[in-house]
């Protein structure tokens, strides 16, 4: 099952890699010009393109700003630091449950070792 991701512009390179890898569309916003864009920008374009948005912005958790409706999902990765190492590893854990677990309209939070999902 080949899902479509947007990486946002504070996430490394290393984890487009880590999805395309797994077999899944991962653009970057870096790479669409999207670097400095609102938030609300960042999300619009997910929603157009029917991508899942992959960010470390605390943010986007706030549903009262972003509704947790009309969009492939949201993740937010809290890794314990923010090295690439820990960073690729909550991912790895979210990439996990692909398939298991529902995405579209949803806030997934990924922390190290568990994953919060909200809508």
């Amino acid at each position: 099952m080949t899902v479509r991701f947007k990486l946002d512009e504070n996430l490394p390179l290393d984890a487009r890699r880590l999805l395309e890898l797994a077999g899944h569309d991962a653009h970057t916003a870096v790479e669409e010009a999207l670097a400095g864009a609102t938030d609300e920008k960042i999300l619009q374009v997910c929603r157009v393109e029917d991508r899942i948005l992959v960010t470390l912005d605390m943010d986007f958790a706030d549903v009262r700003s972003y509704l947790a409706a009309g969009h492939a999902g949201i993740w937010i990765l809290r890794p314990a630091t923010q090295s690439m190492d820990a960073i690729l590893s909550v991912l790895r854990d979210a990439l996990s449950l692909i398939g298991r677990e529902e995405t579209s309209n949803r806030l997934w939070i990924v922390e190290t070792g568990r994953v919060r999902i909200r809508g």
